[in-house]
């Protein structure tokens, strides 16, 4: 990151200059707003940490005449205690965050990094969307399947519209590649996409992460922050793993999804916000509602257009394609050649079931390509979970409670199927379920094994 910073206080200069050196930022300075002003449009800067209260030209002044003369770089403003106003007012004029002083080192780390992180996605969907062209097909989507290309439709035809999407499927299936995928076809492209881990930041940290806080709302509440949900203005929020939300969260989101305003903690006045919620879960959501963890007014706000990704085992087409992606991808990102693959290496990524999905997948191709030698990916390259031996019950014997197709090999798939028809009494829909399947993919596999219900009784 490559950082400007604008003050007309020397000993602060110099402290920021130490401590962001020390963080590998390169760090340049101006003593006043005329000189920030000339640097900042003669060199190109990732951020502009500039102070708000300056003789001359002010901060305000400053973040005006930069926008104006067509100055890319993120300005985050500093204010000392009583001009806090002015930092807000710079917000509404375009600046990305304000720090307040006195300030922790940490707390300018967190910020800066912050807006490293944005500027880096920024530059990523504008480089992805100059490539593709705003009607090309994203290249992390592959649809081969009747599975996959009924998903895409869907995404397709809901992209104009702001309806609320909920994807669900395994761990590892797509889900936020899809909803990037709606995010990229929709009107709100041009603006951010904001994806959040619901199950990875503690729930004592959640509310404030979503919604944002004001300053004093709680101790360390050292200045007003944004949510997620703000940061995602115009755009799109992501919320994956929604299943795991706190109840006490599910209550505030719906209200958000029903009123489109949040309140920050600690705050008396709602705000307006325009996102576009795309939620994302592994979990059974109607089992949740039927166990009392999960809202039921929340599940069905969420779930006005409902897209659901089958496993890879469901969708064996698919694997191909991807394994061309994803080799892509990793080689791009190590610098190195896309090599070739042995034909018995594709044959046992073909052969393989594949529990964790294309992550595991995407997983398996990384560590064949640091350990390929002369740009060839062999078989012994491959992880030893791709051979491992799928459990086959001994002739005569009960295949036991669980009839999950991918525990029990593809070879037995038929007798597996026939077994679970007798088991639920032909009930196709009881019967998908023993069998980890959806109800469709249990309707294409009878009709390609030749299976009527009778048949299966």
């Amino acid at each position: 990151m490559k950082l400007l910073i604008i003050d007309d206080e020397p000993g602060l200069r110099r402290s920021l200059r130490l401590l962001l050196t020390e963080e590998g930022i390169e760090v340049a300075e101006a003593g006043d707003g005329d000189t920030g002003l000339a640097r900042a449009l003669a060199e190109q800067f990732d951020v502009v940490l500039c102070d708000v209260r300056m003789p001359s030209v002010d901060g305000l002044e400053f973040l005006r005449r930069h926008r104006a003369a067509g100055g890319t770089a993120l300005v985050i403003m500093m204010s000392a205690y009583g001009s806090e106003d002015a930092a807000i007012a710079a917000m509404k004029e375009g600046a990305y965050d304000y720090i307040p002083k006195p300030f922790r080192a940490d707390e300018v780390v967190l910020v800066l990094r912050k807006a490293e992180e944005r500027e880096g996605l920024r530059r990523e969907v504008e480089s992805l969307r100059s490539a593709l062209g705003s009607g090309a097909a994203s290249p992390d989507i592959v649809a081969e399947s009747a599975a996959m290309r009924s998903a895409l439709d869907v995404i397709a035809k809901v992209a104009p519209h702001a309806t609320t999407v909920l994807i669900t499927g395994p761990s590892g299936t797509g889900k936020e590649v899809l909803a990037r995928e709606l995010h990229r076809l929709s009107p709100r492209a041009g603006h951010p996409f904001v994806a959040v881990n619901c199950a990875a930041i503690p729930d004592a940290l959640l509310e404030s992460e979503l919604f944002g806080h004001v300053r004093g709302a709680f101790t360390g509440a050292v200045g007003d922050h944004k949510g997620l949900f703000e940061e995602a203005a115009g755009g799109t929020l992501f919320l994956d793993e929604v299943g795991e939300l706190p109840t006490s969260l599910q209550a505030k989101l719906l209200r958000v999804l029903q009123d489109g305003e949040v309140r920050r903690v600690g705050d008396r006045v709602s705000h307006r916000v325009d996102v576009r919620v795309v939620a994302a879960t592994a979990r059974d959501l109607e089992q949740g509602v039927a166990a009392g963890t999960f809202r039921e007014d929340l599940f069905y706000r969420l779930n006005v257009i409902a897209v659901r990704l089958l496993p890879l085992v469901e969708r064996p087409e698919d694997i191909p394609g991807l394994i061309r992606v994803l080799l892509a991808r990793h080689c791009a990102r190590l610098g190195i050649a896309v090599p070739s693959i042995e034909p018995d290496a594709v044959r046992a990524l073909l052969d393989h079931t594949w529990p964790g999905n294309v992550r595991e997948l995407s997983n398996a191709l990384e560590r064949a390509l640091v350990l390929a030698r002369e740009r060839t990916v062999r078989r012994d390259d491959l992880p030893a979970a791709v051979f491992a031996p799928v459990a086959r019950p001994p002739a005569g014997r009960s295949f036991g409670p669980d009839l999950k197709l991918r525990q029990h090999g593809g070879d037995l798939e038929e007798q597996i199927i026939r077994e679970a028809l007798l088991r639920t009494g032909g009930n196709r829909r009881k019967a998908a379920e023993l069998l980890g399947i959806s109800v469709r993919a249990l309707f294409y596999k009878l009709k390609s094994l030749g299976i009527t219900d009778d048949q299966g009784q």
